[in-house]
């Protein structure tokens, strides 16, 4: 009887074609079955049980689902965040678990860019005055000049340090960086409590971890400055939402900038939607269609080395 043929499945729409990820695996005689699953366990287990890979955004794989997939040997992300996955019972499975950080690094640092001048000129306002037929207002909401003050940056990796590039013209007049990774030359080494204490823009730029769930907490935030200025493109769970929007409705902060959220798509009912300069992005950071090009073309190549049991380019597991 012939083995059976390798299928790689797609548990997650929103992409136009998937032609790129069916070229990359080709050579291997595999087939690539689109079968979007909007988070629901029991169709992963439907589509996928018989699947030697996956490539996934944000359905949850946790171990209840996994145990059901016997065939499965690589799990890839498309994208950063990997805390839906359960990655120790993938470890003692042995299945690979990669994911793709090295694409969309100059779209997400402009992107929180743009956030924090859209902010700190309150383009928002001033937009809604011209059309609202108001002019020349512009003292009621205070402005204040970058150059000279303080930019604190929690995360240095990839993103974190091109934001930084991208930023340092504005003149800057100190950096406080806290990050695993090595500090960035020209910056000063500072802890979180610090950075929100004297720093007058803070952007965060880690991943997601029990250790930094609402890394930006009350605390934290009654510690920033009225004046500053906070940007979250990285992960919705790093800050405590209803304190943020607490803190912009009583005038204890100047603004916020945020591409992501605690939960995807923003509820009806988050106090952030009507928080005072705050500016709201759907995740959206990380597209440009050349960015959509490297991630369809970076996961399918790892799926392709897990596949032909070759050293990942970005494995987030041990080996085991």
């Amino acid at each position: 009887m012939p083995s059976q043929a390798t299928k790689v499945v797609v548990i997650d729409g929103g992409y136009d074609t998937y032609d790129t990820e069916r070229e990359v695996l080709a050579p291997l005689g595999a087939e690539v079955v689109v079968a979007p699953c909007e988070g629901d366990s029991r169709r992963v287990i439907e589509v996928a049980g018989d699947a030697d890979a996956i490539l996934v955004r944000e359905t949850p794989l946790p171990t209840e689902t996994l145990q059901h997939l016997e065939r499965l040997r690589a799990i890839v992300r498309y994208g950063v965040g990997i805390d839906h996955i359960d990655l120790a019972y993938a470890a003692s499975r042995g299945v690979a678990v990669a994911n793709v950080p090295d694409y969309g690094i100059e779209e997400v640092s402009e992107h929180a860019l743009g956030l924090l001048l859209a902010i700190k000129r309150r383009l928002f306002q001033r937009d809604a005055a011209v059309r609202g037929g108001r002019w020349g207002d512009v003292r009621s909401t205070p402005i204040h000049r970058t150059r000279g003050s303080t930019l604190g940056l929690i995360g240095a990796g990839r993103i974190g340090s091109a934001f930084l590039e991208k930023a340092r013209p504005l003149g800057f007049a100190k950096v406080l960086v806290h990050s695993r990774d090595a500090l960035p030359k020209g910056t000063e080494a500072a802890d979180p409590a610090r950075i929100c204490q004297e720093a007058d823009v803070i952007s965060l730029h880690l991943p997601l971890t029990p250790q930094t769930h609402h890394l930006i907490d009350a605390q934290k935030l009654a510690s920033m400055k009225p004046t500053a200025i906070l940007i979250n493109t990285a992960r919705g769970g790093l800050v405590d939402e209803a304190a943020l929007a607490a803190a912009l409705e009583e005038g204890r902060l100047l603004g916020a900038g945020l591409d992501v959220f605690d939960e995807e798509p923003l509820p009806s009912g988050n106090p952030l939607r009507s928080a005072p300069n705050c500016i709201l992005s759907d995740h959206a950071a990380w597209y440009s269609e050349e960015a959509l090009q490297d991630l369809q073309r970076k996961a399918a190549e790892e799926v392709r080395r897990a596949l032909l049991g070759l050293p990942l380019a970005n494995s987030v597991l041990p080996r085991v």
